[in-house]
C-alpha cells in the first residue's frame, strides 16, 4: 500500500484499503476559517450541541484579517461567541495568520495524520506526511458532531522531481512547471505524491509551496515522504505523538511523470488559468500596476527572504504598489528581527496583517479595472483578486520582487536554458 492508503487505513480501523473503496476514518484536526460561518448554523441544524472534541477543532480568521466590513466583523463575532461557548483549545484571531502556516506552528499538523479544513489548499499538509483535503460547509458540520468524514481512497499520481535547481529557481517555479504540464484537471480527486531528490532535499517552507498548488490540479490530497528537516520541525511542536508511514516499494501508481529540475528556469503563469505556464523569458514583458509577495502559497520567511534580497538598497519602481503580507505573526516576528521587513518598507513596499489578503479579492489590496498585477499568490482567474478585467500572473516571490523594482514582468537573473521535461 501507499503511505496515503496506511493512513486512511489506520484511521478507519482497516488492515487495509484498495483505490476506489469508500472508507470512513476518523479526523485528527478540522478547521474552519473565516469565510465558513454556515458550518455552525448546519451543525445547529442538524442537532449538534457540543463537538465532538474541542481540542480537535479550531477557528482561523484569515481570510478577513482584520475584518474589513461589518458583515465579516459579525461573522468573526459569531464566531467567536460559538468558539467560547465550545471551549476550543485552539482559535487563531485576526492577530494570527493563514490557517495552512499557524496550524503546524502550533504543532496540530504531523505525520500520519488527516487533516480536514474549509479551505481547498489544505492540500498544503502533505509537506508533512499527512493528508490534508478542503471540505464544504455540510461536510464539516457533519466532522464537528462526529469526528469522522467519509473518504473514496484515491488513485496515486507519482511526480518525480530530480535535480538542483540552479540560481533563482524556487519551489514556487517547480510547482508551476508541474502544473504547465499536468494541466488543471490532470489530477482530478487523485492524490500526487512528490519524489525524487530534489524533495528530499527540500525543507519544509518549499514543500508547503509545492503540496499547497496540487490542488490546482484538481487533487484531493498531496503526499511526501518526510524528510529529516521535517521530523526535526514537527518533534519540536507535535501536541501528540506521531507515526510516519512509508510507501511499499512494490506500490504501483496510476502514472508517473518525471521533471528534471536542473534544466528549469523561472516560470509565469500568464492569464487566466493556473496551467497557462511559461519560461517567463518567453512572455511579453508587461508592465505591472501591483505586485504581491505574502499568502498561503508565497508567505513564508524564505519567502520574504528571496524577495528581500532582491529589493534590499534599491526602490520599486514609481508607478508599482508593492505589497508584503507574512503569511504568520511568528513569520513577521522573525522577518523583523532579520530585517527583512525593513528591507521591503526602505524600498517603498506596503506591509500587511498577515493573513490571506488580496489574494480572494476580499481586502487589502484589490485590483481595479485592467490592472495588472504579478503574484506569489496561488489563483489567476478573472476576478480573483478583484475587477474581473484585471491580469494576474503567478511567479516565484524573486519574480514578483524583480517585477516590483522593474515596473514590467522581469526574472531575477536572466537564463538562456529552458525547462524541459524527461
Amino acid at each position: 500500500m501507499h503511505a496515503i492508503e496506511k493512513i486512511l487505513a489506520k484511521n478507519s480501523g482497516k488492515e487495509s484499503v484498495e483505490t476506489g473503496e469508500i472508507v470512513v476514518a476518523k479526523i485528527d484536526f478540522a478547521e474552519v476559517n473565516d469565510l465558513y460561518l454556515q458550518t455552525i448554523y448546519s451543525f445547529w441544524e442538524m442537532g449538534g450541541d457540543r463537538v465532538w472534541d474541542n481540542e480537535r477543532l479550531a477557528f482561523v480568521f484569515d481570510h478577513y484579517a482584520p475584518a474589513p466590513t461589518i458583515k465579516s466583523a459579525q461573522i468573526h463575532k459569531e464566531m467567536r461567541e460559538f468558539r467560547a461557548d465550545q471551549k476550543l483549545k485552539y482559535h487563531f484571531d485576526t492577530n494570527m495568520g493563514v490557517c495552512h502556516q499557524v496550524m503546524p506552528e502550533a504543532g496540530v499538523i504531523y505525520p500520519g495524520a488527516i487533516i480536514v479544513a474549509t479551505d481547498s489548499h489544505t492540500t498544503t499538509h502533505g509537506a508533512f506526511g499527512a493528508i490534508g483535503t478542503g471540505v464544504g460547509a455540510t461536510e464539516m458540520a457533519t466532522i464537528m458532531l462526529s469526528g469522522e468524514l467519509w473518504f473514496r481512497v484515491p488513485e496515486i499520481i507519482e511526480v518525480r522531481l530530480d535535480g538542483k535547481p540552479q540560481e533563482g529557481v524556487l519551489p514556487k517555479d517547480v510547482i508551476l512547471a508541474v502544473l504547465g504540464k499536468i494541466k488543471a484537471d490532470g489530477a482530478v480527486y487523485k492524490a500526487i505524491d512528490f519524489t525524487g531528490s530534489y524533495v528530499d532535499s527540500l525543507g519544509v517552507a518549499g514543500r508547503m509551496t509545492i503540496c499547497n498548488m496540487a490542488v490546482e490540479m484538481g487533487a484531493k490530497t498531496a503526499y511526501m515522504q518526510p524528510n529529516q528537516e521535517v521530523i526535526d520541525y514537527v518533534t519540536q511542536r507535535a501536541v501528540r505523538p506521531f507515526e510516519v508511514q512509508h510507501t511499499d516499494k512494490d506500490f504501483k501508481y496510476i502514472e508517473s511523470h518525471y521533471f528534471d529540475i536542473s534544466q528549469l528556469t523561472p516560470q509565469i503563469a500568464v492569464p487566466s488559468s493556473v496551467d497557462n505556464v511559461f519560461p517567463i523569458g518567453e512572455v511579453e514583458r508587461v508592465k505591472v500596476d501591483q505586485c504581491l509577495v505574502g499568502t498561503c502559497t508565497g508567505g513564508r520567511l524564505e519567502d520574504l527572504k528571496a524577495a528581500a534580497d532582491i529589493v534590499r538598497g534599491k526602490k520599486i519602481a514609481e508607478h508599482v504598489r508593492f505589497i508584503v503580507i507574512p503569511a504568520s505573526n511568528e513569520v513577521m516576528k522573525k522577518a523583523m528581527e532579520l530585517g527583512y521587513i525593513s528591507d521591503f518598507i526602505d524600498a517603498g513596499a506596503t506591509i500587511s496583517t498577515p493573513g490571506c489578503g488580496p489574494c480572494l479579492g476580499a481586502h487589502e489590496g484589490i485590483l481595479a479595472e485592467g490592472e495588472v498585477c504579478v503574484t506569489a499568490s496561488n489563483r489567476n482567474f478573472p476576478g480573483r483578486m478583484g475587477h474581473r478585467d484585471a491580469k494576474i500572473y503567478l511567479a516565484s516571490p524573486a519574480v514578483v520582487a524583480a517585477s516590483a523594482l522593474a515596473g514590467y514582468l522581469e526574472e531575477p537573473e536572466s537564463n538562456e536554458k529552458e525547462a524541459w521535461l524527461i
